[in-house]
């Protein structure tokens, strides 16, 4: 929790040292007022007039409001910083997993990260808000008044010291039960959002499989263990708010009980001192007992954000195994190479790409293509570093990729990934979406960009054609019309090398084709590195990467593969009949 505290700027522990000063004042004010109550208390027991009743009414009147005063700028102060500090940990969270490779992410899993962006720094906001003015107020005011009221009467302070021992052996108690089933409340969050999650996003499979009822069951399985682990909890805290009155009512109880019995053993002239006395112990011992009240809400509040602080600083002090590089330039444009490249993913011991090495030229189009889980994707994802390889190297125009700076490895390419990703926003928002160091996509461009992804047709169908809006997943448009608008993404930025992973899948025939001969002309300087799993879309590539359980098992044009590349040759005659391959 202190680790997560030291993310305070210089600003806020200046708020931090304000608040103090004030809640000072107030603890002050507020331990002045029995003062003034003894004062009244021995003017009517001697027949004070009126106006010195009033006088001492009116400075406790004058205390009251200015604690109120103190009370309100505290609040507003510490509210402000706890939003400061929320809007500042949220950003250095989402800051931070931008930076993460995919092996964090999948880590942590998408689900959790989001419950640790908001219901955790929630937690904790709300542990600063109310925490923080009772850590200040509680010790002040206990020590404060304690000393006020030391040495007043020996019978007074046991039954006040007993009260705060019972009190704090109930808080200890409380603290052993619940403490553990915080920490399972928040993985059941996870949970939970994660089930919602995947509801949504598959809701159209759900539905076509009659499966509501077995999503619902699912779900409720873990909302109810959710249910009955907070309803435990919340049944153990329940029992704080009796248990603290009936300390509070016993303390008063035993306060006045004794003092009836010392006034009446006392003497006539010591009877009034007396009662004044325990007027002043009664509102003291009250503030005591508050102070620990104070102090024991802390202890209930602080597990749960504790909890929540240590899952926000998991995340923040996990180190992204993909470093920055220093290298921002090169003497080379738009080529790749592949030097004996091994990769296997984290944790696992079997190897996904074994020994693969190839050249790219600049303006060279590449085609990868290979059976399901033969390695094309990961091959490809080596090039913009979502994971290193394991041996060997990846050049990027004659640099090691590891060696650049992460902006300027992006900068070189342009990448269409294999499921087609919008973002909520227009038309222009998504193809002219990102940046690049020196390079502005203009609303020409990206018209000029969706012109060559032949998406232009159903663009202008649209009510407001280049300001139409696109719902977050592109859930509002085909899976053919996303993976257009994806391909003009990458073509706005005008890149050196463009990746296309399985990037034409969703597209018919006449589109593949259309699209295929525009973007040739277009990107005609560029190099491209395409996956595929069509031979039609990969035929007239400049060089073809067969894989095939993730070794390179040959490289060359379509007609060199079909007379030398029996793996090639399977998969060309899976697709095309032998007088259509003759005939090519």
């Amino acid at each position: 929790m202190l680790k997560l505290f030291k993310n305070l700027e210089k600003k806020d522990w200046l708020y931090v040292f304000i608040s103090f000063i004030f809640i000072v004042l107030q603890v002050w004010l507020e331990l002045k007022i029995p003062e003034y109550m003894s004062e009244i208390t021995e003017l009517v027991q001697l027949n004070g007039t009126i106006k010195e009743i009033l006088v001492q009414g009116g400075y406790m009147l004058l205390c009251a409001l200015l604690s109120f005063a103190s009370s309100v700028v505290v609040g507003y102060i510490i509210a402000n910083l706890a939003s400061n500090f929320s809007k500042n940990i949220r950003e250095k969270l989402f800051t931070k997993v931008q930076s993460f490779s995919m092996e964090e992410i999948k880590k942590f899993q998408t689900s959790s990260l989001i419950t640790r962006t908001t219901n955790d720094i929630g937690n904790v906001e709300m542990m600063l808000i109310f925490g923080l003015q009772m850590i200040i107020k509680a010790p002040i005011t206990a020590l404060w008044a304690i000393g006020k009221i030391l040495g007043k009467s020996f019978e007074w302070t046991a039954i006040t010291g007993g009260a705060v021992l019972v009190l704090l052996a109930m808080v200890i108690t409380l603290m052993i039960i619940v403490l553990p089933r915080f920490k399972i409340v928040q993985k059941l969050i996870d949970s939970v959002n994660g089930l919602t999650r995947e509801n949504l996003k598959g809701i159209r499979v759900v539905r076509a499989f009659n499966a509501e009822k077995y999503q619902e069951d699912k779900f409720e399985k873990t909302n109810k263990k959710l249910t009955n682990t907070q309803l435990f909890n919340q049944k153990v805290m329940s029992l704080m708010s009796p248990m603290m009155y009936l300390i509070m009512n016993g303390v008063s109880l035993g306060i006045y009980f004794v003092g009836a019995s010392l006034i009446n053993e006392a003497l006539l002239t010591d009877k009034i001192t007396l009662f004044s006395n325990m007027v002043v112990f009664s509102s003291y011992a009250m503030q005591v007992i508050m102070s620990f009240l104070m102090l024991a809400m802390i202890f209930i509040m602080y597990p749960r954000a504790s909890i929540s602080a240590d899952r926000i600083n998991e995340v923040l002090n996990t180190k992204s195994k993909i470093k920055d590089g220093k290298e921002t330039k090169s003497s080379e444009i738009g080529t790749i190479e592949f030097k004996n490249v091994s990769f296997k993913y984290p944790d696992s011991e079997e190897y996904v790409l074994e020994d693969v090495s190839f050249k790219a030229n600049k303006g060279e189009t590449i085609a990868i293509i290979g059976s399901t889980g033969s390695g094309k994707s990961t091959l490809i994802n080596l090039i913009p570093r979502f994971y290193d390889v394991t041996e060997g190297k990846v050049l990027v125009d004659g640099i090691d990729v590891r060696n650049y700076t992460l902006d300027a490895l992006h900068d070189r390419l342009g990448y269409v990934p294999q499921r087609a990703v919008m973002f909520s926003g227009s038309i222009n928002y998504n193809v002219g979406y990102g940046s690049k160091t020196n390079y502005e996509v203009t609303k020409e461009k990206i018209k000029e960009a969706v012109n060559v992804a032949q998406a232009e047709e159903f663009i202008e169908k649209m009510p407001q054609k280049y300001e139409s809006y696109i719902a977050q997943g592109g859930t509002n448009v085909s899976g053919g019309q996303k993976q257009r608008l994806s391909i003009a993404r990458a073509i706005a930025r005008n890149p050196e090398i463009y990746i296309f992973d399985d990037s034409f899948s969703a597209l018919d025939y006449k589109t593949d084709y259309v699209l295929r001969k525009e973007l040739k002309k277009y990107t005609k300087d560029s190099t491209s590195v395409i996956v595929a799993q069509r031979i039609g879309t990969i035929k007239n590539a400049d060089k073809i990467i067969v894989l095939d359980k993730g070794k390179c098992v040959g490289i060359g044009t379509h007609k060199e593969l079909l007379k030398k590349c029996k793996v090639y040759k399977e998969i060309a005659y899976s697709q095309l009949s032998k007088e259509e391959l003759e005939n090519e």
